[in-house]
């Protein structure tokens, strides 16, 4: 019989395991060629802006398989609800047989794309981190930086929105859980005084430009998940000494090595896949002068990882 689990009860479930490690396990095995991932299935909206992405596979040889449903409206906000919702569907590998619905509200897509910034940070990340820059105050935004907690110790935030009132919720939210939060609305500052900075929006167009960014910085940009979207000038990647994928295939039709690719400044083979980066130190920052970007598109591999640990702790 197929089981269904509400939010409450996957939060529960959250609290006994290690996404972080999950999702870093899983990065490998997709490296390795483990892991059995088609093309992501997406709707792209205009009035009002949004989109729906079906992201799914399977571990070779694993018990479960994964489809993955969720979506971001990006004017919610409007309305008073979240911008972003979803589901995970468990089927037995086997049999096809759906062992589990677990009905997130897109909580689990968080989860593990705040978990897939840590295991960037923590291969590619300066060992000094100063101060943390998070673009994106929205729920993302705050995450990537809980998550961040495994990494570094660093409580420094500088954090940039777009508008005033969100960056108060986020100020006041962030700083109740010990961490010291400068807003603005001015993404230069955030270039400027950060060595460690997140990306975490819908946007469209660059968010930040070459010329700002200081050696020694690394970059993880995490909202460009559709061919539209853009937070990094492409001429960040072709000054970097590092540029990383989440999945090289990916990568070559969205997300920031994308742009970069169709504005002629990286080509193929000047990027690595971030599962080799993690099992190859050689492929890691070497030096705290180096610029480092990881492109995190989101990849189903990612989804498959927490949707069966959270499954197994809940059939447990």
């Amino acid at each position: 019989m197929t089981k269904i689990y509400n939010l409450d009860q996957i939060k529960e479930a959250l609290k006994s395991l290690n996404p972080i490690r999950a999702i870093e396990e899983g990065f490998v095995a997709y490296s390795q060629g483990k892991v059995v991932v088609p093309p992501v299935g997406e709707l792209l909206f205009e009035n009002p802006p949004g989109d729906m992405h079906i992201k799914y596979g399977y571990i070779k040889g694993d018990e479960c398989y994964v489809v993955k449903v969720a979506s971001g409206f990006y004017e919610n906000y409007k309305l008073n609800i979240p911008n972003n919702t979803g589901l995970m569907l468990v089927f037995k590998q086997k049999t096809g047989e759906l062992a589990s619905i677990l009905l997130d509200e897109g909580y689990l897509t968080n989860v593990r794309t705040a978990a897939a910034g840590a295991v960037a940070a923590k291969y590619m990340a300066p060992k000094s981190i100063n101060r943390i820059g998070i673009f994106g105050a929205g729920v993302q935004g705050r995450m990537q930086l809980q998550y961040l907690k495994s990494i570094t110790d660093c409580k420094d935030v500088v954090v940039w929105g777009i508008n005033k009132e969100e960056l108060d919720t986020y100020k006041e939210y962030m700083e109740a859980e010990g961490y010291n939060i400068q807003t603005t609305l001015d993404s230069n500052e955030v270039a400027s005084n950060c060595n460690l900075i997140v990306t975490a929006t819908p946007s469209k167009s660059p968010l930040l430009y070459a010329d700002h960014i200081r050696n020694g910085t690394h970059i993880t940009a995490i909202g460009s998940d559709t061919p539209e979207k853009n937070e990094l000038d492409p001429m960040i990647l072709k000054k970097a000494d590092i540029v990383v994928a989440d999945s090289t295939d990916q990568c070559q039709s969205r997300g920031e090595i994308y742009q970069a690719l169709k504005a002629g400044v990286l080509f193929k083979g000047d990027y690595v896949e971030l599962g080799q980066v993690i099992s190859h130190e050689e492929l890691q920052r070497q030096s705290e002068n180096q610029i480092t970007i990881a492109d995190l598109t989101g990849v189903a591999i990612q989804d498959i990882q927490i949707s069966i640990a959270v499954y197994k702790e809940l059939s447990s």
